[in-house]
């Protein structure tokens, strides 16, 4: 397994992680996902720690805690400063008023409920699910430095933000010498390229590590889903197609079949040539991969060890590309010259 250092820090994560949305199966999203219970985690988990993959990442949102109540079961017993559990918070989780959010009471309240779920005192990466416009991003990244503080996380980190949420924070924290964000879970595939647009080139300027979730596109990259054939029963897609990002088919079986080329001239499959191509792309620290069982999680894991020639990551480059929205567009072509393209 090869490591990458997470942004700037000094903490070095695996190229693949493990996301834990199919431990639980509550409710309508998550059943789609998976229902791993405790004894088949511990199983996946033996066979990603053979591989090298040590990062693990749930949320107190996935199936209502249970996924970080059956990972905290799942790793009790091995050695805890060998591995590395990452999770989020501020969604919805509950009724109340104050049961949303990064606020003081929410993030405090959350990180001391996810320690009692995972069965540990620490928490490696602790990231904010989405950006809280109802809080002060001084209130928010006080609290984190003061449990960076207290020893209850190592590092911060957020997913879903906007490119301004992102440099607000950042800007705040280096106003205030507080705990910095050093990595973005960002939804980011072959059928889902925005991240490119905005928040690739701020990573790479603050040194912000990608943690990329939904590496095949809510579950269109896994090889099961082609051109004029019904969807697969057993993928995430038939029931949670409406909570992840559209893509057109059109655009989708383009990159399938360019997909189906190179799989057919490297012996790889469908997903791990995916995987292998965002593992190449600039500021990616880590591409999590889930699986419902050990067959999906060692094809994923077959994602590393080997690379795409050049000449195939511009066809698929080519197959997979869509025109940004303005600036971006703009800045590419008039004005590519003084802004260019990470590497």
């Amino acid at each position: 397994m090869e490591y990458r250092y997470l942004g700037q820090s000094g903490l070095r994560v695996p190229a693949l992680s493990f996301g834990t949305g199919t431990f639980g199966g509550k409710g309508r999203l998550f059943a789609a996902w998976g229902n791993t219970d405790v004894a088949e985690a511990r199983s996946l988990i033996d066979v990603c720690l053979e591989s090298g993959v040590n990062m693990f990442d749930s949320a107190d949102v996935y199936s209502a805690g249970s996924a970080e109540t059956i990972l905290g079961e799942a790793i009790k017993g091995r050695q805890r400063d060998s591995l590395l559990l990452s999770t989020k918070l501020s969604f919805r989780h509950g009724a109340g008023p104050n049961d949303i959010g990064s606020s003081r009471y929410s993030l405090i309240r959350g990180v001391d409920k996810a320690l009692a779920r995972l069965g540990t005192d620490y928490i490696d990466l602790l990231q904010l699910h989405g950006f809280d416009a109802g809080t002060p991003v001084e209130e928010t990244l006080s609290t984190l430095d003061e449990l960076v503080r207290a020893g209850k996380l190592r590092y911060i980190g957020v997913s879903n933000f906007s490119g301004w949420h992102l440099m607000k924070s950042l800007a705040a924290s280096e106003r205030h010498g507080w705990t910095r964000y050093v990595a973005h879970q960002a939804y980011y595939s072959l059928v889902g390229r925005d991240y490119e647009w905005e928040l690739m080139p701020l990573a790479q300027d603050q040194g912000v590590g990608a943690v990329v979730w939904s590496p095949l596109g809510w579950g269109r990259l896994t090889g099961k889903i082609r051109r004029g054939q019904p969807k697969p029963e057993t993928s995430r897609l038939p029931g949670s197609a409406e909570d992840g990002p559209p893509v057109s088919e059109d655009h989708l079986f383009r990159i399938v079949d360019v997909l189906d080329e190179i799989a057919r001239e490297t012996g790889k499959s469908v997903p791990q040539i995916a995987l292998n191509w965002l593992l190449q792309r600039p500021t990616v620290s880590s591409v999590i991969i889930g699986a419902r069982n050990e067959q999906q999680l060692r094809d994923n894991l077959g994602a590393v060890g080997w690379s795409l020639t050049p000449e195939q990551v511009s066809r698929v480059d080519a197959a997979s590309a869509v025109t940004p929205a303005y600036p971006y567009w703009h800045q590419r072509g008039t004005y590519s010259e003084r802004n260019p393209a990470p590497v």
